[in-house]
């Protein structure tokens, strides 16, 4: 066996399969969500006005992700601050807070401009 090999072993991690699996299972749910759409509103254009139509819902739907999301980083996050005091992880943690931030701006800023 060739010495490059080893480098993927975090690849066979269980945590990496366990998060490969969920990420993949939702992607297959993705899928399947849109091919039943697809099939009840009878076309592909039915189902993207469909979707247009409903717009509001999916915002309102996409806060409550984003506020579910954010409980649950305030509650981690305090949870690692209490176990981890030292400022390496603070600056951590902003770093990716402000990434987390930028990129929902960046996806809603996306739907938005899809919409018009």
């Amino acid at each position: 066996m060739s010495a490059g090999w080893w480098r993927l072993r975090w690849l066979f991690n269980r945590r990496v399969g366990r998060a490969l699996l969920w990420a993949f299972g939702l992607l297959i749910l993705a899928i399947v969500a849109n091919v039943i759409g697809i099939r009840l509103a009878g076309s592909i254009a039915g189902w993207q006005r469909w979707m247009a139509d409903h717009a509001g819902v999916f915002f309102v739907w996409r806060v409550a992700l984003y506020a579910g999301t954010v409980w649950g980083w305030l509650w981690m996050r305090r949870r690692l601050r209490a176990r981890e005091p030292e400022g390496g992880t603070q600056q951590r943690l902003l770093r990716v807070e402000i990434a987390a931030v930028l990129a929902v701006i960046a996806l809603e800023a996306s739907q938005f401009m899809q919409a018009k």
